[in-house]
C-alpha cells in the first residue's frame, strides 16, 4: 500500500492528457474526497461544477488555455454565503482557503485512481463565472484538469526542486 508521503512524492501537474474517458465511478471517488475535505467550522462551502462533454470542454477552452486535452475538468468554488467569516474582521473569510483544501484533496484522490490533474489558476474568473451560469454568490477558486496520463506526460523540471525542510520552519 502507498503511503500518504509516496503518494504526495509521486504526484505531479499532468500537462498532457490523453483522451481516455475517466470512469464515472472514478470520478464520483475523486469528488466525495473533496466532501470530505477539512473546512473552517465545518461549514463545507466547496461548489464544484463537472465539466464533460464536447460543449462544456469548449466553454472550459474559451476559459484558460491550460486544459490540456483533459476529458474532465472541475471548477471549484466557494459559496460566500456559506463560509465562515471572522467574527471581528468580515474581510477574513475561509472560502478560498476551504475551496483550496477541497482541490488538494480532489488532486490526491486523482493521483490515488491512477489519474493526473494540474491545479490552474490561469483562467478568467469572470468568463467562467458566465460560461457555467454560476450564482453570484459562487466564487472560482481553481480549475482542475483531471485525466488519464498521456504518453509523454512527465514532470516539470520544476517538479522534484524542493527547499530543504529548515528553509520552511520559522
Amino acid at each position: 500500500m502507498t503511503t500518504f508521503l509516496e503518494l504526495a512524492a509521486a504526484r505531479y501537474s499532468v500537462r498532457s492528457f490523453s483522451p481516455k474517458p475517466v470512469e464515472p465511478e472514478k470520478l464520483t471517488q475523486i469528488l466525495e474526497a473533496a466532501r470530505l475535505a477539512p473546512t473552517a467550522c465545518n461549514n463545507q462551502p466547496q461548489r464544484i461544477k463537472v465539466i464533460t462533454g464536447d460543449d462544456g470542454l469548449a466553454k472550459a477552452d474559451e476559459c484558460t488555455p491550460c486544459r490540456f486535452n483533459a476529458p474532465v475538468v472541475l471548477l471549484v468554488c466557494y459559496d460566500k454565503n456559506v463560509c465562515w467569516t471572522h467574527p471581528t474582521n468580515s474581510d477574513f473569510a475561509s472560502g478560498e482557503v476551504d475551496a483550496s483544501i477541497a482541490t488538494t484533496h480532489l488532486m490526491m484522490a486523482a493521483e490515488d485512481l491512477g489519474l493526473g490533474s494540474c491545479w490552474v489558476m490561469k483562467f478568467d474568473r469572470a468568463k467562467a463565472s458566465e460560461a457555467f451560469a454560476l450564482p453570484e454568490n459562487i466564487v472560482p477558486v481553481a480549475m482542475l484538469p483531471i485525466g488519464y496520463r498521456a504518453d509523454d506526460a512527465t514532470p516539470s523540471g520544476f517538479h522534484s526542486r524542493r527547499v530543504a525542510l529548515e528553509k520552511i520552519l520559522l
